[in-house]
């Protein structure tokens, strides 16, 4: 599907386009849990945020993000669940940012994750990859939702016909 896709659009050296297109099983299941492992932990109650640094790994279902740092926005009042927990807003990773979701990978210099919306824009010498096609992008930004990629910036593709 991902690979069909992208050659029907042929995204292959668009200067400052935006291109949108599907992205294979890159989605995830917004209403699960989130879950977050670090080297350390710093919570700021006064500003409704944390840091997590050092081999940071989030998962969501299915879905992997990897980065040395994650500052983790989480929900005024009025967004805590029903248990009194606050829930989590957005996620701002950096320094070798990895997203992973079935045979789709992301490799990105920074990503934010809006939680609520299933969004997550990648920045800075974007790669994603499915099987041994491969997309770059200045910024690409995902819908976990519906499994969509809209590509910005210098997009260029490489196409392996016959193969995922």
């Amino acid at each position: 599907m991902f690979r069909a896709t992208l050659i029907a659009l042929t995204l292959t050296a668009l200067p400052a386009a935006a291109q949108t297109v599907a992205f294979g099983g890159m989605r995830a299941d917004i209403s699960a849990p989130v879950e977050v492992s670090a080297d350390s932990l710093s919570v700021n109650q006064a500003d409704g945020t944390a840091l997590f640094q050092g081999n940071v790994v989030i998962g969501q279902g299915e879905m992997r993000l990897s980065a040395q740092s994650v500052r983790v926005e989480y929900a005024d009042g009025a967004g805590a669940g029903t248990d009194g927990q606050r829930r989590i807003r957005a996620l701002d990773a950096s320094g070798g940012v990895v997203l992973v979701s079935g045979p789709d990978a992301a490799e990105a210099k920074s990503a934010r994750y809006e939680v609520d919306s299933g969004m997550v824009t990648l920045s800075g010498d974007v790669l994603l990859t499915q099987g041994s096609n491969v997309m770059s992008g200045d910024r690409i930004v995902v819908n976990l939702a519906d499994g969509t990629a809209q590509a910005q910036g210098r997009v260029r593709s490489v196409l392996q016909p016959g193969r995922n």
